[in-house]
Order: structure tokens, then C-alpha cells, then sequence
């Protein structure tokens, strides 16, 4: 019996039409009756314990007899399942007076896009998302295994999605690409060059709200430098090398680095709150699906789940990862030592002979450290992923502080630390110069290769083989590919690993800027450069080069404000530092050393609190904004005290 897909839609055995949304791939050696019990647990009715969502198996492709997986199966779930599912989940969505209030089915007329029965309501991203929360809510009830699979223990409450994917049995489990609209975002996004803001609003429509935030914050931040570029240019061209000018585009750049981060804060307030994720309530989190332990009582939830000892826990990250992360720390000084004897040799070469190629020489030392940083960097950040994953988290959002946290300590350090040492150390501003713009200009290259450049290029690769192999069994009119390969093209495609190295890389660019800025005022021009090109890659690999991403509905961009905050304090200290060490300030205190460094504290302390004053003064959210909140939260009162009366 095999199944013939359409690509409008596939059939249920139940005989009910539905759009697929998302592909679940089970390994291809999955028991028989474990893939039955999974397909009857989702199938199930929810007062069972299931999912109640429809799910079918996807027939075979084009050239069937190859070693394809047959374990691939679509789901998908009736209009009236995702709309209670949408009230589940907390969605919020407009209301009729124009505030965003939270779906419920009871009122569902009343919301500004409900027409008919909801069709069109729920983006495809949203259905998506609600089908990834009834899937992950799916909890074994009195099973003690997986049905043909011993090994895979099941304890009553434990999710079973999260059991299969850490015992393997499930390989994969992502949305489906919506290729008309695909097409529609792609060509409005960044098919056509023109100077124009993104389409933040469709991405957030297709991609969810945590890639739309960070697109957001991408074009944001390359504004926000366009003032300190356009700054920077005079000094660069007329060569300014007198200090007193420089103190006064430090100073700017203090200021503006503070005021562009708290303004961002209210950027993002009215982004999300646009997009109904300021005031959703956080879902009680579930623990990561690989967090493990005893099985216990949760006194919260009142439900069995596995207990951790939080003593155990830090433990582990005291006596091994904080040791393990200051040895790297000592391998990356102990590099940039090599750098700076490589550097040294290159100067004695030139200054004996000096010819054009000696004078290439200079920069090779310089060159050949950026590429080394890279690849500690590379390195580095898969032991601190095995290691934060050893800690064993409970909560998917300490795991992610804890990375966040490792990898931005080395990052920064590794990057910055020659900087910091030909400054502080050397205290040689010709040499200082040439560095930052080495290390930036090559770091930016190698990232736009390894970025975009290579995913695309593997991505051709694979396309063409799968192409062909359609084209063997029929020829194709239109480039339109049945569902069935649709599906099997994008289950071999790439996954998305999510924003945290374009933030990252982001982080260490505001550090060029920031911590130095005095010094080479180009950097801003570079990174402004470089982030209009980031825009076009990002937008290019998300539509092209990875299978679609789950929708994350972020209200901010999270631990990265905190960390780009702190880098601007820095960058104060910093700036300070090199101005009161230039020879020009030296002169105005000719007697004493001391004065000077007091000085110098105070005029930092100065900054400091202004940068302070500026933080409290600036509101984290607009006025109009805190209004609507307030008086929604005064409304639900109401409608609580209304409840209890009758």
C-alpha cells in the first residue's frame, strides 16, 4: 500500500487532508512495533495522554532503491488541535482594541485576524512551534521501556521525544520549508541590493522571533556605528597624531557605545512587544533532553523526574571546568608569545635589508596569528560545549549561560590579549595600530569564507547529487520537486546551530571598536563594511544552506546585552588607560607620575557614572508601551475579580 503524496497536502489513515509541517526521521533500524507505539502515542486523543496530531509516513522518492531511510514520517495537526494548542502554549496575538492579549479559543473572534475558522491565524512558523511543544509534552505513562528497544528506559512523566533523540532511536525532528513563501522572503530580503531596512516583520513571520531579534540587532548595530565611522575617516585621512583630538573622539565613543546599548533595550521592547513575546509567561521550563539523573519529586510540578545534585554540580564546575578554562587561558599567552618572537625575527630581517618583500614579511607574523586564533577558537569551543554538557544542567538557559560564559571569557581573552599587551606592556601605538587592523581585516575574512562560502559550497554538492537522481526517473519540467524529495532534500541539509556564533561574532567586532578606539578610528568603517556583507550571508546561508529552524520565541537577545554592556565598561578603563599613556598628556605632568595616574582614575570614575546616570535615565521600555502593559495587567485583575464574585 504504498502512499501517493501530493504536494498540497497528505492523507491521514483517518482519511482527514492535512498539511505536513514538520519530519520526524526515526534510524532506519527502529523496531516495528516501537515506530506503531510512537505513531499511536501522537495519533492518541489528549485525555489519553497523547498528542492528538496527525501524522503519516512519507512513500518512497524518486530511485527508491538506493539505501534511503524509510522511517520518515510527516506531521501535521487539524485547524481546531493547533488553536487550542496555540492557547497552550501562551501565544499572544492582536486583539480587536489593538493591544496583544493572550489566544484562548473561548474568545477567538475577538482577535484582529480570526476570519472564518482561522485558517490563516496561525503563521506556519507558530503551527510549527506548537507542534514541537506537543511533541516535546508527550510523556511516557506506565511503559517501563521503548517497545522493542530494552535499552531505552522510560519512567512514568518523562518526555518521550527527548528519551528517543538521547537514545538515538529519533535522528532528527525539523520543520518543513515553505517554498513559495521561502521564495517571496528571499527575494524581498536579499536578492535585490538596494539600501533599504530588512524585512524584520517577514523574517520573524517565517523564522520565529529569537533570528528575527537577531537580524534586528544586526541592522541596528551597523547604524549605530555609521556616527563613529563617519567620525573616524577625518582622523584617518589627515593622519591625526595629536593626542589632544584623540581624547575628545574617545570620549564620543564611550558616550555613544553606552547610549546605542540602552537604546537597543527599547528598540527590542517595542520589537517584541509587536510581536507578542514581551509579556508572554515563560512556559514552566522542561528539563534539556540530555540532563540526567535520579529519578525523583519535583515539589514544584508534583511530578517524578530526574534529580541532580546541585552540590555535585558545583563541584564539577569548580575543580574541573574553571581549572580546565584557565589552562587555555595559559596556552593562548603562551601562543601569543611565539606571535611576538615571530614578530620580532620579521623586524630584524627588515631593518638589516629592506626590500618590498621584507616589508610583506612584516605583516605574515601578524596574519598567521589571526588564522591560529581561529583555530583555538574552533577548538576550544567544542570542549566548552562537552564540558557544560558534563556539568549536567538542569535548565537549558543555565546551560546556556554557563557556555555563553566559557567561551566569551576565552574568546575575548584570545583575541585581545596581544592587543592589550603591546599597549600596556610594549606601550608601542605604531605596532598597536598594525596589529588591530591585521587581526580585524583577516578575522573578517576568514569568517565570510567559513560562513558562507563553504556551506554553500557543500550544499551545491549534495543539491546536484539528489537532482540528478530524480531527473533519472522522470525529467522535470519546472525546478518544483515532488514532496516526497522535498522532504528527503531537507533532511539532508545542514542544521542551523542557532545565533550563538553571529553573536559572538558580533561581541568580538564591538570589542575592536570599543576597547581601542582611540587608536585606529577606521575600525568602525571596517565593521560597518563588514556587517552590511554579514547581512547578505546570514540572510543567504538561513534561506539556502539549512534546514528551517524552530521558531524560539525570544523577548530579548538575552545574555548577550549583558555581555555587550560589560564591554563598554572595559572599553572605558581602556581608553582611559592609552590616553593618560600618551607622551602629550605625559607633558602636562611633568613632576609626578602619581598625579597623573590620580588623574587619570578620576576622569574614568567620571565616565563611569555617566555612564551609569545615562542607564537609569534611559527607561528600559517606551512610556506607550508600559502603559498597554499595565493595563492589560489591570484588566486580567478585573476579569479575576468578576470570576470570583459570580
Amino acid at each position: 500500500g504504498q502512499l501517493f503524496l501530493s504536494v498540497s497536502g497528505s492523507v491521514d489513515s483517518s482519511g482527514s487532508r492535512f498539511s505536513p509541517l514538520v519530519v520526524l526521521e526515526l534510524a532506519s533500524d527502529t523496531k516495528e512495533e516501537a515506530i506503531a507505539w510512537l505513531l499511536s502515542r501522537i495519533r492518541d486523543k489528549q485525555q489519553n495522554g497523547g498528542a492528538e496530531l496527525l501524522v503519516e509516513q512519507l512513500g518512497p522518492g524518486a530511485g527508491a532503491q538506493e539505501k534511503e531511510n524509510p522511517n520518515m514520517f510527516l506531521v501535521g495537526a487539524t485547524q481546531q488541535r493547533l488553536l487550542s494548542g496555540a492557547e497552550e502554549v501562551g501565544l499572544f496575538k492582536e486583539f480587536n482594541d489593538g493591544s496583544m492579549r493572550g489566544f484562548t479559543c473561548a474568545n477567538k473572534h475577538n482577535f484582529t485576524d480570526f476570519k472564518g475558522d482561522g485558517d490563516s491565524f496561525l503563521s506556519m512558523a507558530e503551527c510549527q512551534y506548537i507542534i514541537k511543544h506537543e511533541l516535546d509534552t508527550l510523556r511516557a505513562k506506565d511503559e517501563t521501556h521503548v517497545p522493542g528497544h530494552t535499552q531505552a528506559k522510560l519512567y512514568p512523566g518523562k518526555s518521550i521525544i527527548r528519551r528517543l533523540q538521547s537514545k538515538g532511536i529519533l535522528v532528527q525532528i525539523f520543520p518543513l520549508h515553505e517554498q513559495e513563501e521561502l521564495k517571496r522572503l528571499s527575494f524581498s530580503w536579499y536578492k535585490k541590493v538596494k539600501l533599504s531596512f530588512q524585512p524584520l516583520d517577514n523574517i520573524r513571520h517565517y523564522y520565529g522571533e529569537g533570528l528575527a531579534l537577531y537580524f534586528g540587532f544586526l541592522e541596528y548595530f551597523t547604524f549605530a556605528l555609521v556616527p563613529m565611522a563617519l567620525i573616524g575617516v577625518p582622523y584617518y585621512v589627515f593622519d591625526w597624531e595629536d593626542y589632544d583630538k584623540y581624547v575628545v573622539f574617545a570620549v564620543f565613543n564611550l558616550v555613544w557605545c553606552t547610549v546605542i546599548l540602552e537604546l537597543w533595550k527599547r528598540c527590542s521592547a517595542s520589537l517584541a512587544y509587536q510581536w507578542g513575546t514581551l509579556s508572554r509567561k515563560k512556559a514552566f521550563e522542561e528539563p534539556r533532553p540530555g540532563f540526567h539523573g535520579v529519578l525523583g519529586f519535583n515539589p514544584v510540578t508534583g511530578r517524578e523526574e530526574p534529580l541532580y545534585p546541585n552540590a555535585k554540580r558545583q563541584l564539577r564546575i569548580y575543580l574541573v571546568s574553571l581549572p580546565f578554562v584557565l589552562l587555555c587561558l595559559y596556552l593562548s599567552l603562551y601562543v601569543m608569545m611565539i606571535y611576538f618572537q615571530m614578530e620580532g625575527w620579521a623586524l630584524s630581517i627588515h631593518d638589516e635589508d629592506p626590500t618590498f618583500w621584507t616589508g610583506i614579511l612584516l605583516f605574515i607574523p601578524s596574519i598567521i596569528y589571526a588564522v591560529v586564533i581561529e583555530i583555538m577558537n574552533l577548538i576550544y569551543r567544542y570542549a566548552a560545549e562537552f564540558l557544560t554538557e558534563w556539568e549536567n544542567h538542569r535548565l537549558e538557559s543555565s546551560y546556556q549561560n554557563h557556555l555563553v560564559l566559557k567561551v566569551l571569557v576565552f574568546n575575548f581573552f584570545n583575541c585581545f590579549a596581544s592587543l592589550f599587551y603591546i599597549a600596556f606592556v610594549m606601550q608601542d601605538m605604531v605596532l598597536l595600530r598594525q596589529s588591530l587592523a591585521t587581526l580585524l581585516i583577516t578575522s573578517q575574512i576568514l569568517n565570510q569564507f567559513m560562513e558562507a562560502f563553504l556551506p554553500y559550497w557543500l550544499q551545491r554538492r549534495r543539491n546536484k547529487k539528489l537532482i540528478r537522481k530524480v531527473q533519472k526517473r522522470q525529467t522535470l519540467g519546472d525546478k518544483e520537486l515532488p514532496l516526497a524529495e522535498q522532504v528527503r532534500l531537507e533532511a539532508d541539509m545542514s542544521t542551523y546551530l542557532g545565533t550563538f556564533d553571529d553573536y559572538l561574532e558580533l561581541f568580538l567586532l564591538f570589542g575592536y571598536v570599543s576597547l581601542f578606539s582611540c587608536v585606529y578610528p577606521l575600525a568602525a568603517v571596517l565593521v560597518v563594511l563588514n556587517n552590511i556583507t554579514e547581512v547578505y550571508s546570514d540572510a543567504f546561508k538561513l534561506c539556502r544552506v539549512f534546514k528551517r529552524p524552530f521558531s524560539d520565541p525570544a523577548a530579548n537577545i538575552g545574555v548577550w546585552q549583558l555581555a555587550f554592556e560589560a564591554m563598554s565598561v572595559i572599553a572605558v578603563v581602556t581608553n582611559c588607560a592609552l590616553i593618560g599613556m600618551s607622551p602629550q598628556v605625559k607633558a602636562y605632568f611633568p613632576e609626578s607620575e602619581t598625579q597623573l595616574i590620580l588623574w587619570t582614575v578620576a576622569i574614568e570614575h567620571g565616565l563611569l557614572a555617566f555612564k551609569f546616570i545615562l542607564t537609569v535615565v534611559i527607561p528600559d521600555v517606551p512610556k506607550h508601551i508600559q502603559i498597554k502593559l499595565a493595563r492589560l495587567e489591570f484588566e486580567s485583575l478585573e476579569a479575576l475579580k468578576k470570576k470570583v464574585k459570580t
